[in-house]
């Protein structure tokens, strides 16, 4: 059987990725900072699919341990899906660099660490395939998430110059842009209902990703247009909305 691995697993979109994978047959590796909160989830796989289902701390913040961490795991995955991701408080980040710096390592400096060292390996063996879950927030800076937008949009240039480099490895990178999710991290936010996915679509949509070899997909393939819509406002235009 095939293996995945979920990074940042213990997330509602991690849970529903996870149950995707497992309902295809796939072994799935699950990693989160507090394992004891996925026993019960690992269980429930195992015994409703008939896969394997391990547990292994993983810290997103501990840059040192990514390289053991990986290189310790029993068996190599064929997918890594990068799922882990920090949405913070704009305005607390603004007066307190710890809060800052909390957004910006979370979302893309843990990020990079970890899947530098998936993709050497992948390389090296000239196979392999990862999935990074970025935000359209990352597609231009407002003023209401510029902190947790910035570092998405490090992470999703970073997917893009990834994939372009693993390609000539025979290694596939594909970004998933959510756009609104009904979570745990937006269950305080007003969301429009026509615009926000359900953790299961987003799930649908990364197995079909990675499976499809796809390079860029919106989980609401509206959220393509409308991006598009909020870049070509002219910056003189911008600056003065409230958004």
């Amino acid at each position: 059987m095939p293996t995945v691995l979920i990074l940042g697993a213990a997330s509602d979109m991690a849970v529903a990725i996870a149950k995707k994978y497992a309902s295809k047959g796939f072994n799935v590796q699950l990693a989160a900072r507090n394992t004891g909160r996925l026993q019960a989830l690992q269980s429930d796989i195992a015994i409703r699919y008939n896969v394997q289902c391990s547990l292994h701390e993983f810290d997103a913040l501990n840059f040192e341990s990514h390289q053991s961490f990986f290189y310790n795991l029993d068996h190599k995955p064929e997918i890594t899906i990068c799922v882990f991701g920090y949405l913070g408080d704009n305005e607390i980040a603004r007066a307190n660099w710890n809060e800052s710096a909390k957004i910006i390592n979370t979302n893309y400096t843990g990020a990079v660490s970890i899947l530098n060292v998936v993709s050497n390996f992948y390389a090296a063996q000239k196979s392999g395939t990862i999935v990074g879950i970025s935000s359209v927030a990352g597609e231009r800076g407002r003023q209401s998430n510029y902190m947790y937008g910035s570092a998405k949009a490090g992470f999703t240039a970073y997917l893009s110059g990834l994939r372009n480099r693993m390609f000539h490895e025979n290694v596939h990178v594909a970004s998933v842009q959510p756009g609104f999710v009904y979570t745990a991290m937006t269950a305080n936010m007003k969301l429009p209902p026509l615009l926000t996915a359900k953790p299961e679509d987003v799930a649908n949509t990364v197995f079909n990703a990675a499976a499809k070899k796809k390079n860029v997909v919106y989980v609401k393939w509206f959220w393509r247009w409308i991006m598009l819509i909020i870049k070509s406002v002219p910056e003189f235009m911008f600056k003065k909305l409230k958004l």
